[in-house]
């Protein structure tokens, strides 16, 4: 028998004992995560248990290390970093402020007083998630679930209760959209962009001397050591999201996806069930530590309302894209329809 058939034959004999459907598994995967959340806050916490998760349910094909705090820089400098070619982080645990460097859709989770509950903001985000993956994953990332950092209200150092009082304060903006910065201005606002994690010294330094914030982070920041007041106007929800690099979701064994993208929905749930939860025990903590909080009468309260609204319809086509814009006031009108 020639050497050619019997190459053949130990071919055959080697297809015939590997089983139908057999297939060679991928390489392990390590996913590193960057999020400016602070080191053991509600966030930080929930995102070890999903990576333990993810490495209990791929058997450690998939195995996530959480770089918390800002430890790897700002939002924008973390997008940065899992561009294709550079690849140093693979995925973020990110604000709307930080995706809008992505895609500036989420600019739209900017606008003040767009929404009036967690009930209003959960159900656009739902109706136009399809929307928010396509731009994503047009920009090479993969949206996994949604975040939440709570409502966002005025802490300042000094007593506020109009909106020019706002208006001439030397307010934190988010670093890395100048744009958003400009809007600001223009609007008549004095905003000082920085990286969340710069709040607490700058508050000290006066270099901003307002900083709209969650209760729950400025509890954990420690704000309300500096800023002693707290403007109860509920700004708007924090939104965030948890996106990896299409290159490591490739990357990641098609049999594992369905157990990664699982563990995320639990991740996304225990955030929305426990933030609002902390956010409402931060306000009685901060209060008995000497945080003084205040609303806004009637007629501040009508001011701030309208001035929203002509603020935010200045947005559409500009710093929100116009579909986007359009899809989020249907949704939203149409949820309040239905709760009339």
């Amino acid at each position: 028998m020639s050497v050619r058939k019997v190459l053949a034959l130990a071919v055959v004999a080697i297809a015939a004992a590997v089983p139908l459907g057999a297939r060679t598994p991928r390489a392990n995967v390590v996913i590193r995560l960057a999020t400016q959340a602070p080191v053991n806050s509600a966030w930080h916490k929930a995102l070890l248990d999903m990576g333990a998760e993810w490495e209990a349910k791929t058997a450690g094909r998939v195995k996530l290390n959480v770089y918390p705090g800002g430890t790897q820089g700002s939002e924008e400098a973390t997008v940065k970093m899992m561009r294709p070619g550079v690849d140093q982080l693979q995925g973020n645990l990110i604000m709307a402020s930080g995706l809008s460097t992505i895609d500036d859709s989420f600019n739209v989770f900017g606008m003040p007083f767009f929404f009036a509950n967690d009930a209003e903001a959960r159900y656009v985000e739902d109706k136009l998630q399809p929307m928010f993956e396509q731009r994503l994953n047009a920009k090479g990332f993969k949206m996994l679930c949604w975040g939440t950092g709570g409502w966002v209200q005025l802490f300042s150092k000094q007593p506020l209760k109009t909106l020019a009082d706002v208006k001439n304060a030397k307010l934190y903006t988010s670093q890395g959209d100048d744009r958003m910065v400009q809007w600001y201005k223009a609007n008549g606002f004095h905003p000082v962009a920085l990286s969340a994690g710069d709040i607490p010294a700058q508050l000290s330094t006066g270099m901003i001397d307002t900083a709209p914030s969650p209760p729950y982070l400025a509890a954990v920041l420690q704000m309300f050591r500096t800023a002693k007041y707290m403007l109860d106007v509920r700004v708007g929800p924090l939104v965030g999201a948890l996106v990896l690099t299409n290159e490591a979701w490739n990357k990641i064994d098609a049999a594992d996806r369905p157990a990664i993208l699982a563990a995320a929905k639990t991740f996304e749930a225990r955030l929305f069930t426990e933030v609002p939860k902390q956010d409402a025990d931060s306000v009685t903590t901060m209060t008995s530590r000497g945080l003084t909080v205040t609303a806004p009468d009637t007629a501040a309260s009508a001011a701030f309302r309208a001035e929203a609204d002509r603020m935010v319809a200045t947005m559409r086509g500009n710093m929100v894209p116009a579909d986007i814009y359009d899809a989020a006031v249907r949704e939203r009108d149409a949820f309040r329809k239905t709760k009339k």
